[in-house]
């Protein structure tokens, strides 16, 4: 049975966001995770996404939740502009936002699910967190690091996954989505003390 499913119905309780770049260039890159996870979501439930102002979004259900997944048309250092945007347009709060972004502290497969917190050196979630003007935000980070990274960083994060981590991206991919799922049925606390390990 499908853990999501499409409804224009009602207005979304919550939004989900992931981070990203727009654009085919960027769309496999290591600092797109985020989207990727958001785009097997809304293929999981058939939900049809649309170009709106600052955000590609689509409604749908998860974890019994009305939510609208959301990936920022700003690039991925003015996302806290869309994120704004968004929230105000629902008239969510920044309690009612969950992001999901690349870590280049983690490694490759791993996932953190946090509360609240700093950026990392995240330049997507500090202008989320800035614009949101809270570091309360509810976040899941996955793992981008390899065992040898190179000495350019920035470079690394904009290069593509290599075809030999398909297999464990499309794994993580999906356990972030489960991820998702928990927080919104669960709450986020269960949910770090499963994922956090």
């Amino acid at each position: 049975m499908a853990e999501t499913r499409d409804t224009q119905a009602g207005t979304p309780e919550r939004i989900v966001l992931g981070l990203g770049n727009p654009g085919a260039s960027y769309a496999r890159n290591r600092h797109n995770v985020g989207f990727m996870v958001l785009d097997a979501l809304a293929r999981k439930s058939g939900a049809r996404w649309s170009e709106r102002g600052v955000a590609r979004t689509c409604r749908t259900e998860i974890g019994g939740r009305r939510v609208l997944l959301a990936e920022p048309l700003t690039y991925m250092n003015r996302s806290g502009r869309a994120a704004r945007m968004l929230l105000e347009a629902l008239g969510l709060g920044p309690g009612d936002l969950i992001v999901v972004l690349d870590d280049l502290s983690l490694p490759l497969g791993r996932l953190r699910v946090r509360a609240r917190g700093s950026a990392g050196g995240h330049h997507g979630l500090e202008s989320v967190l800035e614009l949101a003007g809270t570091d309360d935000i509810v976040r899941v980070r996955l793992g981008i690091a390899e065992e040898r990274m190179p000495e350019d960083k920035a470079g690394f994060v904009l290069s593509d996954f290599s075809a030999g981590q398909a297999a464990e991206l499309e794994e993580m991919i999906s356990k972030a989505g489960n991820a998702v799922k928990s927080i919104l049925s669960e709450g986020v606390a269960r949910t770090m003390a499963l994922y956090n390990a």
